[in-house]
């Protein structure tokens, strides 16, 4: 039999990306409509350019004032970062166009006929975890989120001079029969300030590499495989150097591109619609199954019709071909969980204010935390699964 191995990549991008600039705005109204009522309806997008940021969407909700908004988007704009010549917090042309939610798709959801309401959407969702990090997601997206976590906390701080809010990177890692054994390539790609030269940007970046990443993983990794900067200087960025758009980066937020993704995007989107609340609790069972010691990985696919309660299917794989234990969890799950959106929301607390921090570095593989952020992360179900 011949070994198993490749190469498997992964991308991350900052909070100061132009997409996620614009994912932050989104989750924030999303946040700020939940926290007056937390029956509120969403469906918020961004732009972002020089110096101009542009909301539209759908809201049901209370009224809330444009200033206010806009106030809150400064504050966002601010938090992140960017007071730059070409993207600045304080003097952004902000243009919010939000609208009443249409009564059509309303009627679908809160049919009186439908006790735990109907899907906001049709669509399918899907959840993975796997055995390869402490934190149970896949190893190349887990490594690219936390470089440039580090590197966020550290420039906020002032510890990390130089370097301005847009980053990006990449991992690249060596699998052999399926485990994650060694890094064979790092690009990280960052914004900076004009008086850092190349050497002072790699000088400053190299360090965030080694705290992010286990000594055992880049043993064998060459210097002149970490590429920083590689087609040189990048002074000019955010979204005075690319237009950024809500919900561009669904392979960032979830898997690294190591599991499907269903297509929808989750930022601006109130927990009502299935893309975000059904990928959220397909990732809670999907980890809670590996927590459990069921298998190395899990997959869950959920699939939803407009204004329908329940899933349409629900499809489970785990990483033996065992039939019989893929049917024993799926009745475990079908007999112990309301995957009605209604059920999805209870079960996981999703009509409160927490979705601004999901914005950046990944909807996954965080911490679950008092506030009632990534309730999706927790594992609590382990008992149920064990065979």
């Amino acid at each position: 039999m011949l070994e198993n191995k490749y190469l498997f990549t992964s991308e991350s991008v900052s909070e100061g990306h132009p997409d996620k600039v614009c994912d932050r705005i989104s989750d924030m109204v999303v946040d700020t409509y939940l926290s007056k009522d937390p029956v509120s309806r969403v469906a918020c997008e961004t732009l972002a350019t020089t110096n101009k940021v542009v909301l539209a969407g759908e809201i049901r909700g209370p009224k809330i004032e444009k200033e206010e908004i806009i106030t809150k988007v400064r504050n966002c704009i601010k938090d992140i970062g960017y007071d730059q010549d070409g993207f600045s917090w304080r003097n952004a042309n902000i243009e919010t166009f939000l609208h009443e939610q249409s009564s059509d798709i309303a009627m679908g959801v809160d049919s009186n006929n439908n006790k735990d309401e109907g899907a906001g959407d049709q669509g399918i969702m899907f959840g993975y975890a796997c055995k390869e990090t402490e934190d149970l997601m896949p190893a190349p997206i887990h490594y690219s989120h936390k470089i440039l976590r580090l590197m966020a906390e550290d420039r906020k701080k002032g510890t990390l001079k130089g370097i301005e809010p847009d980053s990006k990177s990449q991992v690249t890692m060596l699998y052999e029969d399926e485990k994650p054994v060694k890094v064979t390539s790092i690009v990280i790609s960052t914004q900076h300030s004009k008086d850092q030269n190349q050497d002072k940007v790699r000088e400053s970046i190299i360090p965030y590499i080694k705290k992010s990443i286990p000594e055992n993983l880049l043993t064998d990794l060459s210097p002149k495989e970490i590429y920083i900067n590689p087609t040189g200087q990048f002074i000019i960025g955010g979204p005075d150097g690319d237009t950024g758009l809500t919900g561009r980066k669904i392979i960032v937020d979830t898997y690294g591109g190591a599991a499907p993704h269903g297509g929808g995007a989750f930022s601006g989107k109130d927990p009502t619609k299935v893309d975000r609340s059904a990928a959220y609790v397909s990732r809670y069972l999907a980890k809670n199954i590996v927590a459990a010691g069921v298998s190395e990985k899990c997959l869950i696919q959920l699939a939803y019709a407009i204004g329908v309660s329940k899933p349409l299917s629900i499809f489970l794989r785990l990483a033996s071909e065992d039939q019989n234990k893929v049917d024993k969890i799926k009745k475990i799950v079908e007999a112990n969980f309301n995957l009605s959106p209604r059920g999805i929301r209870e079960m996981l607390k999703l009509n409160n204010p927490i979705y601004e921090v999901t914005s950046a570095y990944g909807h996954f593989g965080r911490e679950p935390n008092n506030k009632g952020e990534f309730s999706w992360e927790k594992t609590d179900k382990t008992d149920l699964f064990k065979l």
